[in-house]
């Protein structure tokens, strides 16, 4: 259980930039969702017209018209995080760029090479006191670590999922 509550958390922050983005451009956001609401409205509306008048393979390509529009849409959004990053290390350092690039990869560094040097060191600790390698591996490979691991695994690549269709 505790593995599938750190999977779906690890997979939720995958989308976290996205949260505090829109916290950040809310007057933004708000235009933007109200104009996406009225392009809706009427895209509905005309497809609904379109559906009396007999024209349901338009409707087809309407969507099809809408979900490039949404995809260029998410690609803006990402080239706006990118300028972002980019406008926040001008003028520092080079050593500072590079330090703030490599947090999140390090500490998953960290704690999976924590977690393998706990492994060994209780397999080492069963072996010289004699308990069974079953109970061993029991013991040691508990669901406590594979939560741990299930959520730095759906950190990185949860957010790759959700961005694919």
């Amino acid at each position: 259980m505790l593995t599938l509550i750190s999977t779906l958390l690890g997979f939720a922050s995958g989308g976290l930039p996205k949260v505090l983005d829109i916290f950040q451009d809310i007057s933004q956001d708000r235009g933007d969702k109200k104009h996406e609401l009225a392009m809706m409205a009427m895209q509905r509306e005309r497809e609904l017209a379109l559906a009396k008048e007999g024209f349901v393979a338009q409707a087809v390509l309407e969507e099809i018209r809408t979900d490039q529009v949404e995809m260029q849409t998410q690609a803006q959004e990402r080239l706006g995080m990118y300028k972002h990053d980019m406008k926040i290390g001008e003028g520092a350092s080079t050593w500072v760029i590079n330090l703030r690039s490599s947090v999140r990869p390090v500490v998953t560094y960290i704690f999976v090479l924590l977690l393998v040097v706990v492994d060994i060191a209780g397999i080492w600790y069963a072996y010289s006191t004699g308990v069974a390698f079953a109970e061993a591996m029991d013991m040691v490979f508990n669901d406590d670590e594979m939560a741990i691991l299930a959520a730095i695994i759906s950190f990185w690549f949860g957010s790759q999922a959700f961005n694919k269709k």
